[in-house]
């Protein structure tokens, strides 16, 4: 994977467990080109299978995060057949459900702009870290299209209130703002960007891998379905996860007042 992820625009690097994906193209502003879109959906697709990574820290090299689609793939869409621009947004829209349903914790680390499709990008990650240097929008509509295979996953992220406004003007925003819309959970300093995330994994290391999967799906879940309908899904998971190993180790280590096998003493701050 790391070959074809470098010959597509990805420099993937894993550390103590924490994988960090950066998209690098960034001479045209990490625009994502269907190579790209491929190699990330893959890569993220194949982590449900990745024992040796518990989290992913997802970002863009240079000065920004993503401008969305690379421009000359989109002169070239213009040519498309109606199939072919099809088979496109399924393409994108198979990468941010990729990214949305990682079974591994997402932070996305948000160093610059994000525009259109890396807005939607954000709106997949778990756990997102701007920089205040950081701007964002959804600009479809000043180009004459919409954000349309994106919008599952950000009006999921900002709501229909939000979605209306930036939907239909299209304008830029900062990071302040996308933090009060509910796209990004923390704002910092650009040179505290880094600290901040590191601050972020660390925290998710305390927890027990098994149970932040199940609790991914659950949300997943909850949020679609009445409440009605989740008593059973519910009642059966909170079982399922007291007579797992990971549920019997981590009440057995509370009880005996030591750390659970998965928090290792260095990572403990």
């Amino acid at each position: 994977m790391s070959e074809d992820a470098t010959r597509a625009g990805l420099a993937v690097d894993l550390q103590r467990n924490v994988l960090r994906v950066a998209l690098n193209r960034p001479e045209v502003h990490n625009a994502m080109t269907p190579a790209m879109i491929a190699a990330l959906t893959d890569l993220f697709c194949g982590l449900s299978q990745r024992e040796d990574v518990r989290a992913v820290v997802l970002t863009g090299m240079g000065r920004s995060f993503c401008a969305g689609a690379d421009l000359a793939f989109m002169r070239a869409a213009a040519d498309f057949t109606f199939e072919q621009n099809v088979a496109d947004g399924e393409a994108i829209f198979d990468l941010m459900q990729a990214v949305d349903n990682c079974p591994k914790p997402v932070i996305g680390r948000i160093n610059g702009a994000a525009i259109g499709g890396g807005v939607g990008l954000v709106s997949c990650c778990d756990i997102v870290v701007a920089s205040e240097k950081a701007h964002f929008g959804l600009s479809e509509v000043r180009l004459g299209i919409l954000p349309a295979v994106i919008s599952p996953f950000v009006l999921a992220k900002i709501g229909e209130a939000n979605g209306r406004e930036l939907f239909l003007t299209g304008e830029r925003f900062d990071a302040d703002h996308a933090h009060q819309i509910g796209l990004v959970q923390h704002v910092v300093p650009h040179e505290q960007l880094d600290d901040k995330v590191d601050e972020r994994v660390q925290q998710l290391m305390q927890a027990a891998p098994g149970a932040q999967a199940d609790a991914k799906e659950l949300i997943q879940f909850v949020i679609k379905k009445p409440k009605n309908e989740t008593r059973r899904y519910t009642a059966n998971l909170i079982a399922q996860r007291r007579a797992s190993d990971e549920g019997r180790e981590g009440m057995t280590s509370f009880l005996e007042k030591r750390k659970p096998s998965w928090q290792e003493a260095d990572e403990i701050r």
